[in-house]
């Protein structure tokens, strides 16, 4: 058995940065930029104005100081001109800023008769003006890696980029084993059980970048595997839940080793999801995750979302660890290192009563896993733990 970090690095050995693709700026929310992105024009383009007002030369402006109105702007409709002495333009929100004017007096401050205006006695010492650049300018860049968030997007669009660079979407193909598994929505026999490993996962890969293959389920025959092994072919990652055990009927290793997979690893001091594997197939990375339930989806968690990083171009680092005070105590840890599923709230931090690996309610129930290192002591209540956010 090889500890929890030792698996992360023999992972992060396996795993390979995806090649990169060019998609239009719609289709990049979620993706990774592969490379820096260069503003191809400054924002604002102009000095604009702020607010909807009057423009004028600010060395003129004082209370009871009365101006023409001689012309308007307008965004997307500039004024052409300079005003002169006691002259002013009617100016909204936007719109560029007139040759001569270096403030806008808000309309609130104003009174106005026909084409004149007088300034109130309530002025305020803001120009209103947002100066040409002020956001960002040619050559500018949006920093890579990263996610693009829904702001990076709107960002990009600003700097005038149509297309992105990012690296191509890992693709995961899944596959759930034992004779035991039924689909969503079928009759299982008195025997069986419903396959809700694989949807869990998938959501999460999903919900990480990746595209995601769901094949059918393999039964607890050699025949059976290699022939859903072979659906799996062209996949960047192979990801199958149970069968990864000692058991006579857990096949999953022995036959992924006849069709040629380099085992990194087997086995992982932890809980749960102690009987995990990893090796490449081909060129496929695999990982064996366990069967049970909350069991796969720790190790969802923790094993495969930083390996989908990885392959995003992201680099070879752990799911991020915050701490917290417990709102309750915890026992000692035995000598694996332990993923409680918790509660986070305002007031701290607190493992669920029950740890099955097979509860699933208590799994979405949670928003956090506790992480408790090795032989570790007693905790009481306001010890800082570490967490994982789910």
């Amino acid at each position: 058995m090889i500890s929890v970090a030792g698996a992360l690095d023999a992972l992060f050995a396996l795993a390979r940065p995806l090649p990169v693709e060019t998609v239009p700026l719609r289709a990049a929310a979620g993706r990774v930029l592969a490379s820096p992105a260069t503003a191809r024009r400054d924002q604002p383009p102009f000095a604009g104005s702020a607010m909807d007002g009057y423009a004028l030369a600010n060395a003129e402006a004082h209370t009871g100081a009365r101006f023409r109105v001689v012309g308007e702007a307008a965004a997307g409709r500039r004024f052409d001109g300079r005003p002169g002495p006691g002259e002013c333009i009617r100016i909204f929100t936007g719109a560029p800023v007139p040759e001569g004017c270096d403030r806008i007096i808000i309309q609130e401050d104003v009174t106005r008769d026909a084409d004149m205006i007088t300034l109130s006695d309530r002025l305020d010492r803001g120009t209103h003006i947002r100066p040409a650049g002020a956001d960002f300018r040619i050559g500018d860049q949006l920093s890579a890696p990263r996610r693009l968030s829904p702001s990076d997007v709107a960002l990009l669009a600003s700097m005038n980029i149509p297309q992105v660079a990012v690296h191509r979407a890992p693709e995961v193909a899944l596959i759930s084993t034992g004779d035991e598994l039924v689909l969503p929505g079928e009759d299982p026999g008195p025997d069986q059980i419903i396959a809700s490993n694989t949807y869990g996962l998938e959501a999460l890969f999903r919900s990480l970048g990746a595209t995601t293959r769901l094949l059918p389920i393999a039964r607890d025959s050699r025949a059976s595997l290699r022939a859903t092994f072979a659906l799996a072919q062209g996949a960047d990652l192979v990801v199958t839940i149970g069968g990864a055990s000692v058991g006579d009927h857990d096949l999953v290793g022995p036959v992924a080793a006849e069709l040629g997979m380099q085992q990194a690893f087997y086995k992982v001091a932890m809980r749960p999801g102690k009987p995990l594997m990893a090796g490449r197939l081909g060129d496929a990375m695999m990982i064996g995750l366990p069967g049970n339930p909350v069991s796969a989806m720790v190790c969802g968690h923790v094993f495969v979302a930083p390996v989908l990083r990885v392959m995003q171009g992201l680099g070879p680092t752990a799911a991020l660890r915050s701490r917290a005070p417990l709102s309750a105590p915890l026992p000692r840890n035995g000598p694996r290192e332990h993923y409680l599923r918790a509660l986070l709230t305002p007031e701290g931090i607190e493992a669920a009563p029950r740890q099955d690996s097979s509860l699933l309610t208590v799994l979405s129930d949670s928003n956090a896993l506790i992480i408790r290192p090795p032989d570790a002591p007693e905790a009481a209540i306001g010890d800082l733990v570490d967490f994982l956010t789910i």
